[in-house]
């Protein structure tokens, strides 16, 4: 069963999308995918399984043309729909609810990758203290300027937690877009490690 959905949820929810109109198995992914703000897409595992069941119950027909299949509503399934109109639209509520929960963990996950990069931009200013060799080689400390430096640091990672904030604050995030921000995160924290390890 999928993650967002209650028990029987995807059923009930299946047959009140296709009340309004017919569609091909992969306008119903699709569909789900555009309900969720990007943040969740079925499998054709998890969808075409249950498009059968409830063309097994009478509730739904399929139609075959060339290599797609187009599923409407039957009569059967129009009066389910409407018997349960009360669970449809508190499905409609909790289907919300599961989209806030998901966006928060999108956010969630954003946080801590910027708290990740932030510590390791701290250990990779402590690092470079510890193994710096000034001109000269008379003095192991950096004084003034290893203060700018890691104020600059600071700063860098301040603005890169800011900017991401108000970004999905204002326009929220799809699913590709999260999955390149935690690349790019991913691969910011394997280059500093990298640097703080240079000999």
């Amino acid at each position: 069963m999928s993650p967002v959905f209650a028990h029987g949820q995807l059923r009930l929810y299946l047959l009140a999308l296709l009340s309004e109109g017919p569609r091909h198995g992969y306008e119903v992914i699709l569909d789900l995918e555009k309900r969720f703000d990007g943040l969740y897409t079925p499998s054709a595992g998890t969808v075409y399984p249950r498009l059968a069941k409830l063309e097994e119950e009478g509730l739904v027909a399929r139609s075959d043309e060339g290599r797609k299949s187009t599923y409407s509503i039957t009569e059967a399934g129009r009066a389910e729909v409407a018997a349960r109109s009360g669970d449809v639209e508190n499905l409609h509520d909790d289907l919300d609810q599961s989209v806030r929960e998901l966006a928060q963990g999108v956010r969630d996950r954003v946080q801590q990758g910027a708290r990740d990069l932030r510590a390791e931009l701290k250990d990779a200013a402590r690092e470079a203290r510890a193994n710096a060799v000034p001109v000269g080689g008379h003095d192991t400390s950096w004084g003034h300027d290893d203060s700018g430096s890691l104020q600059d640091l600071e700063r860098a990672v301040n603005e890169f937690r800011n900017d991401a904030r108000q970004a999905w604050r204002k326009r929220g995030l799809t699913r590709e877009q999260t999955r390149e921000i935690v690349g790019i995160l991913t691969d910011a924290s394997r280059r500093i490690r990298d640097v703080v390890q240079r000999p």
